[in-house]
């Protein structure tokens, strides 16, 4: 345990003699650690410290978990301590059951992976129920309501791209955050008229756990208001979708189905936007070309020209 992990714990658990610490599982953001904590009675917790000293995550997810945790119908963490004024800026949440959700999606056959396929639709859906009447960066709130940074959709896009471009590791590919921000903004008229929906920002596998057969999900830390296509784009991706191909058609038919039985249908003018969102999400990929060379076990030249070309047609697809 080191000292800013010490310090944390004294203010947040004062007299409580921990027993174990150790890392939750892999994670590409390096402005964050999240570390799981086992205290001597043998309760278990999550602790997340910004340990670049912003405190701007963890206002964002303490508001918005128990927001909505009372406001919509999926499942939440619970929220045990936070303070964002402290040296190292910090959220503590209780475990939530069945959190590795990964491994069962990896052991589960045909037909279960079609549920959870359908399950996690449904939830986007629940995320996406409620409208706002702007899009906006959350800035403070709780329960009873957010607090909004408002501004147009696209200005908010680009910010979070921005963002984005601040916590990879890799700039071989910078010019391509140029070229997607110049793509967002000459698509202003089209983004700007998206309908305003809280938005998740990384439902990735690892940030889904499944309780009461319904998909819940974890780490709220960029959660923002924005179009609902772009969420529903990113979880595409991040859950049935390969590096170079689309997922299983069963699969995303089932993504789809569940959240179109949830909201009626996609988002008026889904395949309009859709696209902006592909090149937006690309940047992920553009942005960590040394660790996903290594995970794929591919030649990091012959992966970069791939990634390159593809972010070519992928700008083409907009304009």
């Amino acid at each position: 345990m080191d000292s800013r992990l010490a310090s944390v714990l004294d203010e947040a658990f004062p007299d409580r003699e921990v027993a174990e610490t150790s890392p939750p599982g892999p994670s590409w953001n390096e402005q964050n650690r999240t570390v799981q904590v086992t205290f001597a009675d043998g309760e278990t917790i999550y602790l997340k410290l910004a340990v670049d000293g912003d405190p701007s995550g963890v206002v964002r997810e303490s508001a918005v978990i128990p927001y909505v945790g009372a406001n919509y119908r999926i499942p939440v963490p619970t929220v045990l301590a936070s303070d964002p004024e402290h040296e190292i800026p910090y959220l503590a949440t209780a475990p939530v059951p069945a959190a590795d959700f990964l491994s069962r999606w990896d052991d589960a056959g045909e037909a279960q992976r079609e549920q959870f396929a359908r399950e996690v639709g449904e939830s986007l859906a629940r995320v996406h129920d409620q409208r706002f009447d702007r899009h906006g960066h959350v800035v403070g709130g709780g329960a009873a309501g957010l607090e909004l940074d408002a501004g147009p959709w696209t200005d908010v896009l680009v910010d979070t791209i921005e963002d984005l471009r601040e916590i990879t590791p890799d700039d071989q590919f910078d010019h391509h955050f140029d070229d997607v921000i110049a793509a967002v903004e000459d698509a202003r008229d089209l983004l700007d008229s998206a309908p305003a929906a809280l938005l998740h920002g990384d439902t990735a596998v690892p940030n889904c756990f499944r309780a009461d057969e319904r998909i819940g999900f974890l780490d709220w830390e960029i959660a923002h208001v924005g179009d609902p296509v772009r969420d529903l784009q990113y979880t595409r991706d991040q859950h049935f979708d390969s590096l170079r191909s689309s997922g299983p058609e069963r699969l995303v038919t089932a993504f789809y189905d569940g959240y179109r039985e949830q909201a009626g249908g996609l988002p008026e003018g889904f395949d309009d936007r859709l696209p902006v969102y592909e090149a937006v999400n690309h940047l992920g990929i553009s942005g960590h070309v040394e660790r996903i060379a290594e995970f794929h076990d591919e030649p990091r030249d012959e992966l970069a020209a791939w990634i390159d070309a593809e972010m070519s047609r992928l700008l083409a697809t907009i304009r």
